[in-house]
């Protein structure tokens, strides 16, 4: 006999298969004619993709959790490059307000570039920042470009890891599902065999 399908044609907005909880099993495996190997291995084969899928999120949460702060101090930094260049346009307008030399004076700052190794820099005015894209490519973007567009990937960064949350989520649930649907169908089949064996030696009694 052909085992029934084990995950719901219901969805999550990823697309994430739903594991329907199986209230009446004696229902679901048809009565005592069922094929209980093939419906548990069914189940096993569907938390082994369950879990796969765990893993492989698990894994794109932690790359956004990294990723993110990287993006957001990037972003702050050329906002106040921006800042800096703004003041310096209000001072050449109005020195009342802001001493051009001040303005014009260069930012003494620390980068880093490895995990352990740091370097010091002056940084002048600009309207002009270079932003690593990945893949060894780096681009020249003008400071309010930059900062669109490195808003705009903090922005689906962020949209992405609350998506890949709710997703592992989801997905933990229904392994927890799978699981007690296994273990519902493991004691009703225990159930099943202690009451054919009562009524074999009731049989033989008689």
């Amino acid at each position: 006999m052909a085992t029934r399908a084990v995950l719901s044609e219901e969805k999550n907005p990823r697309g994430i298969p739903k594991a329907p909880f199986i209230a009446d099993v004696d229902e679901y495996m048809s009565g005592a004619d069922a094929e209980l190997e093939g419906t548990l291995r069914a189940f096993q084969e569907a938390m082994s993709k369950y879990r796969y899928m765990d893993g492989n999120l698990t894994q794109r949460k932690q790359s956004l959790e990294d990723k993110i702060p990287d993006i957001k101090k990037t972003l702050d930094m050329v906002k106040f490059l921006k800042q800096k260049k703004d003041s310096k346009t209000g001072a050449s307008e109005d020195e009342d307000d802001l001493d051009e030399e001040d303005s014009e004076k260069p930012i003494r700052t620390t980068f880093e570039l490895n995990d352990t190794l740091y370097a010091e820099a002056e940084i002048g005015t600009t309207d002009t920042v270079y932003l690593w894209l990945g893949a060894n490519v780096m681009l020249s973007y003008k400071i309010e470009d930059a900062i669109q567009l490195l808003a705009s990937k903090l922005d689906v960064a962020q949209t992405t890891l609350d998506n890949t949350t709710e997703d592992l989520e989801f997905l933990r649930e229904q392994l927890t599902i799978m699981e007690v649907n296994t273990a519902r169908v493991y004691n009703w089949d225990v159930k099943r065999r202690r009451e054919q064996r009562l009524k074999e030696e009731a049989a033989k009694k008689d």
